[in-house]
């Protein structure tokens, strides 16, 4: 009888650990800057448009720094690529200290931007490093599983952002109908205001720097083990041009790539303006952030699942069946008025779950070892659909309104069209696999 295969083996246990950390660690940084968009938006005087220059700050530092750091790991090792990351991560947090003392919003976007620099990093060389920490034939699973913990950080990130930074903006105060009055004040008023508002803004990224530095301690100090891509490969090497042309000719790893770019533009739009679909609704953002923390503990919920169900469903046909449940509920967030979207909103959550690391998995399944630095290098790229699209929808949302309907239900016609394109992603790769 064949012995069934560990999903990690016992040698690469500690490795899986502290790397897995990573997960949550950038999980934090990404969803305690979401509500960030709607904070600023208040506090600086902002349109939703150029408020949601924070994301396209935030995922362009992916879409700038994940080639090079593909070609540093390439040329180093994964321990380096992290270390690196960890360095560069705290760095950008640490600048929110003069970012907060100049009051300049584009200030706040340039620290965002190094800091997802180190994200790239993280990003670049994790997901590889766990697919790689045992049998091919579990890596899917394997990163499903790192990727559970990505949650975690992201509940920890919303928690800090629902709890410690939204009740204490001073510029989101309402009156008694529910409408915020901090236009209606004086220049000399507003600015005290924005002064402690970008301060409460400011404490949790330099508390996060200062965590971040000590992880880059711990993993300093830990010898990490070689997997296949860091031994020394006999025979021809592969140079950067053949590596582009193979990933090119590799047909699934091509629309897998295009596939996680919508992936992120419509979780990023999903996350990002669930506060603003609140806020129609009468909703103050600190109450709109807790629907946020309700629909991340789904993605929670839906990751530990989605994993198991792997274990006897294809992964490429459940994510055709989640990116339909998600198409679903984004269509209901759409068309209802009132309470009964904002719940349809939150429910696609659940469905986004697998999504991002079981298209990473997918599109790398067949890369042959040499190219899988590179070929997870321009998935990280991919997120900058996370950069691209929220500004998008911003100006929709910004119309207030189109065709008689509330423009920011409008606007999620952009995550709508984002599912149908993964779920045609996971049939015809469904369908491949078949074939072959």
């Amino acid at each position: 009888m064949e012995q069934k295969k560990p999903l990690v083996p016992k040698k690469y246990l500690l490795t899986f650990i502290l790397i897995t950390s990573l997960f949550a660690l950038w999980g934090f940084a990404n969803d305690i800057t979401n509500p960030m968009v709607a904070a600023f938006q208040t506090v600086m005087e902002l349109s939703a448009a150029k408020a949601s220059m924070i994301q396209f700050a935030f995922y362009g530092g992916y879409a700038t720094m994940a080639i090079p750091a593909a070609l540093f790991i390439r040329k180093y090792s994964y321990k380096s690529g992290i270390l690196l990351g960890l360095g560069l991560y705290a760095f950008g947090a640490f600048l929110f200290i003069p970012a907060a003392a100049y009051q300049e919003f584009t200030f706040f976007c340039l620290s965002l931007y190094i800091l997802t620099f180190g994200l790239a990093f993280l990003e670049t060389t994790a997901n590889p490093f766990i697919l790689s920490l045992g049998d091919k034939e579990t890596s899917t699973r394997r990163l499903n599983m790192a990727q559970a913990f990505n949650p975690v950080g992201s509940l920890s990130g919303m928690a800090v952002a629902s709890f410690l930074v939204l009740p204490f903006l001073l510029s989101d105060r309402r009156d008694a109908s529910g409408q915020t009055f901090f236009h209606t004040l004086s220049e000399m008023e507003k600015a005290d205001i924005r002064l402690h508002d970008l301060a409460v803004i400011r404490d949790p990224y330099v508390a996060l720097g200062l965590i971040v530095l000590c992880v880059f301690v711990v993993i300093a100090l830990t010898k990490m083990p070689k997997v296949k891509e860091e031994e020394a490969i006999e025979g021809e090497v592969h140079t950067v041009k053949q590596t582009l042309s193979n990933l090119w000719n590799n047909h699934i790893y091509r629309n897998g790539v295009l596939s996680q770019m919508f992936y992120v533009g419509a979780q990023i739009m999903v996350w990002t303006f669930i506060i603003q679909y609140a806020d129609r609704l009468g909703i103050d953002k600190a109450t709109a952030q807790k629907y946020n923390i309700v629909a991340m503990s789904l993605n929670l919920g839906g990751r530990f699942i989605g994993t198991y169900i792997m274990k006897f469903v294809n992964t490429r046909k459940l994510l055709m069946i989640f990116g339909i449940g998600a198409s679903v509920c984004t269509f209901g967030a759409i068309t209802i008025n009132g309470i009964f979207g904002l719940y349809s909103l939150v429910l696609i959550s659940l469905f986004m779950s697998i999504m991002f690391p079981s298209i990473y998995g997918i599109a790398l399944e067949n890369v042959d070892t040499q190219d899988t630095k590179l070929g997870a290098a321009f998935l990280v790229m991919a997120i900058v659909g996370g950069a691209l699209m929220p500004p998008l929808q911003g100006m929709i949302i910004d119309m207030k309104e189109i065709a008689g309907m509330p423009a920011v239900n409008v606007s999620f016609m952009l995550p709508l069209i984002c599912f149908l394109i993964i779920i045609c992603y996971g049939y015809s790769s469904y369908k491949a696999g078949r074939v072959k």
